[in-house]
């Protein structure tokens, strides 16, 4: 992959994580619950990391970036997403951020598949694993929030 093409991805990546930092910002501006609040602003803070970490990469040999891959486990792509609201419950919060994280890596996984050659291919693929991270993580706050275990 050319240099110039690798920088072009990264900075439509980096778009990508910009566009997720002012959802998640703008939500947590906009509800009242101090929770959610403090959730949004923590996601958001997450999303700046992401952009960070992304720029650092426009300086970098393209062939050596590598990410881990997350467990998708898919426990928010069936959920109806919710409108964004003033009086936004939190697991509606969490559905709203993980319908986000589940954009962003079906994005990177259809540009994976569309993909001329094997490093642009690669270099997607790890985007989209990044992102289902992302997406695993909310996944797994939202199934702690809905389905409590109770002990007795």
């Amino acid at each position: 992959m050319k240099t110039e093409d690798a920088k072009k991805i990264i900075s439509t990546a980096i778009d990508r994580e910009v566009e997720a930092y002012t959802f998640y910002r703008n939500v947590s501006d906009k509800v009242n619950d101090k929770n959610l609040k403090a959730l949004f602003a923590e996601l958001a803070g997450e999303e700046k990391k992401h952009r960070e970490f992304l720029q650092g990469f426009l300086t970098k040999d393209v062939s050596r970036i590598k990410f881990a891959a997350g467990h998708d486990y898919k426990v928010g792509d069936a959920l109806p997403t919710p409108d964004l609201t003033m009086n936004l419950k939190p697991l509606d919060g969490l559905v709203l951020a993980i319908k986000k994280e589940l954009d962003a890596m079906q994005m990177y996984t259809q540009l994976a598949s569309a993909a001329a050659d094997m490093e642009t291919q690669l270099l997607f693929t790890q985007l989209a694993n990044m992102e289902r991270g992302h997406k695993a993580r909310l996944e797994d706050l939202y199934t702690n929030m809905a389905f409590p275990e109770t002990w007795g």
